[in-house]
């Protein structure tokens, strides 16, 4: 379990500094920036919001596109909440739900070892985005362009490597197929944010595959 969590953690506080950075570049005080790791805990999101409002977007269009790109998480959650016991342990597991834990812990041979896995990532993930979004914040004033440092390679490729296993199983692979050309052919026609939403299309597909068998 530590074999997969650690590598993880450790990636997204990469991505974490990259991010610090970018907000700060883009006039976001340090307090907002870890503000934002804390209470929003999605780099996608803080990653396209933060972006928008660089370029000159109003800050609650960014914020609503934000949110659209987060609706993922109620398909996560579906699949996750299930590991979870009802009540408050639910509820507050709810924060932590996002593309690496609900990966992590579905992927796992039986709930109680989703259960573990879904609690130490989470935890792992709620403490080193926020302490690398601060390092970053901190070392925005120095790096023009966090770019140049490659990091936002990291974080798709690291969803590449968790994803790739499961496209063995016809369904997923259907799924993510549909999602991958809905998402590429309304990029260029749809608002920001809004292609990942639509690229949801693909559970759909992938349970009329099920269907069929």
């Amino acid at each position: 379990m530590a074999r997969d969590v650690v590598p993880i953690c450790v990636t997204v506080a990469m991505i974490g500094v990259s991010y610090g950075v970018t907000a700060t570049a883009a006039g976001f005080p340090a307090w907002q920036v870890l503000a934002l790791a804390v209470v929003v805990l999605g780099a996608s999101s803080e990653l396209l919001f933060v972006g928008l409002v660089a370029v000159g977007a109003a800050p609650l269009v960014a914020a609503a596109a934000g949110l659209l790109v987060n609706v993922r998480n109620s398909a996560y959650g579906m699949a996750v909440g299930p590991l979870l016991r009802p009540g408050p342990q639910r509820l507050f597991g709810a924060h932590l739900v996002n593309d690496e834990t609900a990966a992590l812990a579905t992927a796992q041979p039986t709930p109680s070892a989703g259960r573990r896995v879904f609690w130490v990532c989470g935890v792992g993930i709620a403490i080193a985005w926020p302490l690398g979004a601060i390092v970053g914040a901190q070392l925005g004033q120095v790096v023009p362009d966090p770019w140049t440092w490659g990091l936002d390679a990291v974080f798709p490729a690291v969803i590449a490597a968790l994803v790739l296993p499961a496209l063995c199983d016809r369904p997923t692979l259907v799924a993510a197929l549909t999602g991958g050309l809905v998402a590429l052919l309304t990029v260029p026609h749809v608002p920001h944010g809004l292609a990942p939403v639509l690229a949801l299309a693909g559970l759909a597909a992938a349970r009329l595959v099920r269907a069929s068998r």
